[in-house]
């Protein structure tokens, strides 16, 4: 994957609208289609190398298994941005669905996948969330799926890990690495919320492999975490900064250009 060979990798996060059957839903794929296009599209345009897909608008979210018509729809989303852009694509399906997501990404040839709980368990939003790493990496050598990279959430956000609190982040990120992950994603506590320097520091020394920023990237703060190996950048590229608000052009613009500055 051509992002874990670039000297920083930037991906910017499409949150695909409300899937069929969710409590959203507006019953207009089309058009959920065709937005989550043309956001992939403008962070091609702009100069970013990646795009995740993510089903953010899905909530509430279901804990670790989602419906057949989630895998559908997020699979006709992925085929049209991997059809219609040259960037790297990865796949999210909330919340934890990380079977469900790389089986799209199994379908699309997609580059990777973003998964939660990998190792260890935290009480997220939806619930518990408990380690997946063997059951998942079993199933990209059964679907012969190994050329989808695998990058974890170590200690995400949204979440509470006071069943991990006597384990640190840089012992999760060793445990990731160890179970097999490809790269770490290192978050704040919330969406749009800055990430510890400090724990990046310790991620960084504890493994040897990519360790990305997942949350609170804007293009005024990108060269302070340019330690890491790449940044996923949503919130801070829309109106207000709200994820679920569109995306600004101009902030695109501004945050490759920051972006490149930090490389």
């Amino acid at each position: 994957m051509k992002l874990l060979t670039a000297k920083k990798a930037l991906l910017g996060m499409v949150h695909v609208r409300a899937l069929p059957g969710t409590p959203r839903d507006e019953k207009m794929f089309e058009k959920v289609v065709e937005q989550a296009l043309a956001e992939a599209k403008a962070f091609e345009k702009a100069g970013f190398q990646g795009v995740i897909l993510e089903n953010m608008h899905d909530v509430p979210y279901l804990r670790t298994q989602v419906g057949p018509e989630i895998v559908a729809a997020m699979a006709v989303v992925a085929h049209e941005v991997k059809k219609n852009t040259h960037l790297s694509l990865g796949i999210q399906i909330l919340a934890g669905a990380n079977a469900a997501a790389l089986s799209v990404a199994q379908a699309v040839e997609a580059d990777f996948v973003r998964v939660e709980g990998f190792v260890f368990a935290h009480v997220a939003d939806e619930g518990l969330i408990e380690a997946c790493a063997g059951p998942l990496l079993r199933l990209r050598r059964e679907l012969g799926a190994e050329s989808i990279k695998i990058f974890a959430d170590i200690k995400k956000k949204h979440s509470s890990h006071a069943l991990t609190a006597d384990v640190s982040i840089a012992e999760t990120a060793h445990a990731a690495e160890f179970f097999g992950a490809d790269g770490v994603i290192l978050t704040g506590s919330h969406t749009g919320a800055t990430a510890s320097l400090s724990e990046l520091e310790q991620v960084k020394s504890a493994v040897h492999i990519p360790v990305w920023i997942g949350s609170g990237i804007t293009a005024e703060n990108v060269a302070e975490f340019k330690e890491a190996d790449g940044w996923i950048v949503g919130s801070s590229l829309k109106a207000k900064q709200n994820w679920a608000n569109p995306l600004e052009s101009s902030a695109l613009t501004k945050m490759v250009e920051a972006a490149q500055k930090a490389c």
